[in-house]
């Protein structure tokens, strides 16, 4: 493939190569798919087995084939080509769907589980390979404002994907909508295939290397070294160490709030949960957009890159207004603080991606891979454990106890990160 990226014109801090842009509504709409299957799915998976374990065995095949990626996907990152990397994992993905669309009424079940591990497992190794080429597609000065612009995307889809799910699947029924979302995947895959963008620190020995992996000895790494490699990372690394660490008991929050959710809207709107429902989420992505213009309008703009202190700051944030939505609140108060939690979480993924991304290029693969695991551990077990709790106590006290504790962490890794700079 041509190095066409060398032959570029030279870019300022402030603006972004073209085919960037491409390549972020690419990543827009197989996030559009993502949302959309994951309703349709687990939809998909209560009709085809009659009861609600079919859904629960769904999401957690589904996050067990993250977790699984996420142990692999930084070795893979490191050996071999990401662009044909992301490139497969997406067509991987969109071969599962169409064949879970096309099977008969009585494989569906059989063929839909293992299929989940393909899609839970093809999606993590695909974005740690996304995440990780970013600084060398942008460059480094330009990671921040790169990833505002993905995050951007990805909320406007996120909302779309929620918005049409049930509407396409009402109207035109399951297929049609799992072959949309095979479509969208097609697409990422031929944008990514197509990039003449590096995705690869240049390394001596490599001729204008614009990502094809496996060229030279640097990049052939022994099975023991790669095993080891995580923990080198950590050890090099404490503080992006201590962030996926929070991650983890973030993402156990997150499933709290997620199951606790449509509990809270069946007793707080009998009548009519979905546009109790409908009305978080939307306001919810109002202030998960507000993030990303807040970081690309305000911070960038005075030179302040998001770092650890925004990513402690947004955790708190973030999970302080999940709390306060489970209060019962009024309606305006309500709608605040469904603004303030989708600020905090659009503000703390920017943050700690960036972060993650001022890594070396060999170690940033690692780091994302273990940040990709513990998201899976603390959403799957957050789950299975929340939804027990749910049949014993209050929304409010399984999402008060579950959001404390990322609180409480995060307020102690800002105490060090400042005592740190401090000194």
């Amino acid at each position: 493939m041509p190095n066409t990226a060398q032959h570029a014109p030279p870019l300022t801090a402030a603006t972004m190569p073209r085919a960037f842009y491409r390549l972020a509504v690419g990543d827009a709409l197989s996030t559009y798919g993502s949302q959309l299957d994951l309703v349709a799915l687990s939809l998909f998976a209560y009709q085809a087995s009659g009861n609600a374990l079919g859904t629960a065995g769904y999401l957690i095949l589904r996050l067990a084939g993250g977790f699984g990626g996420g142990l692999v996907a930084g070795s893979l990152v490191a050996r071999l080509d990401r662009r044909r990397l992301m490139t497969g994992c997406a067509l991987a993905q969109a071969l599962a769907l169409v064949v879970v669309a096309l099977a008969p009424a009585p494989a569906r079940i059989p063929v839909l589980y293992p299929l989940a591990l393909v899609l839970g497992g093809a999606a993590a190794v695909s974005a740690v390979a996304f995440r990780t080429s970013i600084p060398e597609m942008v460059g480094a000065q330009r990671r921040a404002r790169a990833n505002s612009l993905l995050a951007t995307g990805r909320s406007t889809a996120m909302v779309l994907g929620f918005a049409s799910a049930g509407v396409l699947v009402a109207w035109a029924g399951f297929r049609a909508a799992l072959l949309t979302d095979a479509a969208s995947f097609v697409v990422f895959a031929a944008v990514v295939l197509r990039l003449p963008l590096p995705t690869r620190a240049e390394r001596p020995g490599d001729a204008g290397d614009t990502g094809d992996a496996g060229k030279t000895s640097g990049r052939r790494r022994n099975g023991a070294a790669g095993r080891w490699q995580a923990l080198a990372v950590l050890r090099a690394a404490p503080v992006v160490g201590a962030m996926v660490a929070i991650r983890l008991v973030d993402a156990f929050g997150s499933a709290a709030h997620n199951i606790s959710l449509p509990v809270f809207a069946n007793h707080s709107s009998p009548g009519n949960p979905a546009a109790v429902l409908g009305m978080f989420w939307a306001t919810w992505a109002v202030g998960n957009l507000g993030a990303q213009q807040l970081v690309s309008r305000v911070l960038l703009r005075r030179g302040i890159e998001p770092g650890e202190r925004a990513f402690a700051l947004g955790t708190c944030l973030m999970s302080s207004c999940f709390i306060l939505v489970f209060t019962g609140l009024p309606t305006p108060l309500f709608l605040l603080v469904a603004i303030g939690a989708g600020l905090g979480d659009g503000f703390t993924e920017i943050s700690y991606t960036t972060r993650i991304q001022s890594l070396a290029d060999e170690h940033r693969g690692q780091a994302f891979g273990l940040l990709a695991t513990a998201e899976s551990v603390g959403m799957g077990s957050g789950m299975l454990l929340s939804a027990a709790l749910l049949a014993v106590f209050s929304p409010l006290t399984v999402v008060g106890v579950s959001h404390a504790v990322p609180i409480g962490l995060a307020l102690c890794f800002l105490l060090l990160v400042t005592r740190a700079r401090r000194r």
